[in-house]
């Protein structure tokens, strides 16, 4: 296991990254505006589910390699951001699809939920980099590293789904107050996917830089 210090600056900076609103904040309210709090919370678990993929790859060097290939890491991050764009129009061209009581309720099954989250998660290019960059930089001596990075994976994907569960408890519950109307349920879907899919450029601009 890494040792009490090391593990100590590991989460410090892990809180700090997890924290401060970035892709995954934008990308759980974008989801909360779209489909409810239920279908947010789920994303969040979906994204982090995603995530851990990238963890175990880090920690058994799959990661190194895809980092060092610039066409496939380049493919990588162009699919997460191109992914949140098809989710982002989806939701904008359907935000006056069925807008009845039954719809509002039952948000899309939590299968199709946690998959799509799940591909969001896996190309997220900057928790590659970030997990590439810092785990090395915490492995104590005279234990697996291997074992070591997947705890520190472990304690990060905990605090994040911490972190953006209150993102997405918030944002759902907004989302239930502003759509006490029909009209105004159209335009919080649309809301959420613009920012899906502002995000989705944001990601695909720095995708070609």
């Amino acid at each position: 296991m890494p040792s009490v210090s090391n593990l100590t600056a590991f989460l410090l900076i892990a809180l700090v990254v997890i924290v401060i609103p970035g892709p995954s904040v934008v990308y759980t309210i974008g989801r909360a505006l779209v489909l409810g709090r239920k279908a947010a919370v789920l994303s969040v678990f979906g994204n982090a589910i995603g995530v851990g993929f990238q963890i175990v790859a880090v920690a058994f060097g799959l990661g190194a390699l895809i980092a060092q290939s610039a066409e496939l890491f380049f493919a990588v991050k162009l699919l997460g951001a191109l992914f949140l764009i098809y989710l982002g129009l989806s939701a904008v061209l359907k935000r006056k699809a069925k807008l009845d009581t039954a719809v509002i309720e039952n948000p899309p099954r939590t299968r199709r939920i946690l998959l799509e989250s799940m591909v969001v998660g896996i190309t997220n290019a900057k928790t590659i980099v970030f997990f590439l960059a810092a785990f090395p930089q915490f492995i104590s001596p005279g234990s697996s590293p291997i074992t070591q990075m997947l705890f520190m994976g472990l304690l990060f994907s905990i605090i994040g789904v911490a972190s953006d569960s209150v993102w997405a408890i918030a944002a759902g519950t907004a989302r239930n107050w502003l759509t006490s109307s029909l009209g105004r349920l159209a335009g919080v879907r649309a809301g959420g996917g613009f920012a899906l899919m502002g995000l989705g450029a944001y990601m695909t601009y720095e995708a070609f830089r």
